[in-house]
């Protein structure tokens, strides 16, 4: 099937990020070890079937790149009544969440140790997502590595297709450039639909984040795009 007929688009083979080997605290090595067992899905070439996951029915969200996890823990713990879905690459952010999941006993939290690229592609069901967030992702600020930045055409439209209808695209960033970019490229795909004429206001359920602070206090502006499923394919 064709991306015209509304089948998937081939995704770009560069990777948006660069693994690294970042220092762990004991306390995040142990997470890791111990806890990503527990409260991590294994990534696999099969569907998931999320109310195995979670043990119940309800709205899943799904958060790219979460960093140190303290925003998406503190959005699980205000929203008891969805379920998340955190994808990270790098171990100490992946073993901060998990020991965050389990301070906070967050039932509805789960984390994925993978690609997110490969993770949306392979284990994501289409309209099957109520949210995703994108919430600072590398702005790769070099014009030789815009490349590898994570908002590109054929990932958003792999992610508007794993959205329900009324789902909706939250991707916020303190780099000008990118959020103009990001503007083009959610506003160029045809199965989303701005909420409003550019740039949301930040909605009051997002917290703030370190990234956010650390741009804001570096005389960055931030922006906030809230992007819906349309009804249906075009």
């Amino acid at each position: 099937m064709s991306a015209e007929d509304g089948g998937e688009r081939p995704l770009r083979p560069v990777r948006s990020f660069v693994l690294r080997q970042g220092r762990m605290s004991p306390a995040q090595t142990r997470a890791f070890t111990e806890l990503l067992p527990r409260y991590g899905v294994p990534f696999t070439d099969a569907p998931l079937r999320f109310a195995e996951v979670y043990g119940r029915s309800a709205p899943v969200v799904l958060e790219i790149g979460f960093g140190m996890g303290e925003t998406t823990a503190a959005i699980a713990h205000a929203h008891p009544d969805r379920d998340f879905l955190g994808i990270e690459v790098h171990a100490p952010g992946v073993g901060a969440l998990c020991k965050r999941i389990e301070a906070l006993d967050l039932a509805n939290l789960r984390v994925i140790r993978h690609d997110a690229v490969e993770v949306v592609e392979r284990m994501i069901p289409p309209g099957s997502l109520a949210g995703i967030h994108v919430y600072f992702p590398d702005p790769w600020p070099k014009k030789r590595h815009h490349k590898r930045r994570l908002l590109q055409p054929a990932f958003v439209h792999a992610l508007a297709q794993r959205l329900v209808p009324g789902g909706y695209l939250h991707a916020a960033t303190d780099w000008e450039a990118y959020a103009q970019e990001m503007l083009a490229t959610l506003g160029a795909e045809p199965l989303l639909a701005n909420t409003v004429a550019d740039f949301a206001p930040r909605p009051a359920w997002r917290p703030q984040t370190k990234f956010e602070t650390r741009g804001l206090a570096l005389g960055h502006g931030v922006f906030d795009l809230v992007f819906t499923r349309k009804g249906s394919d075009p």
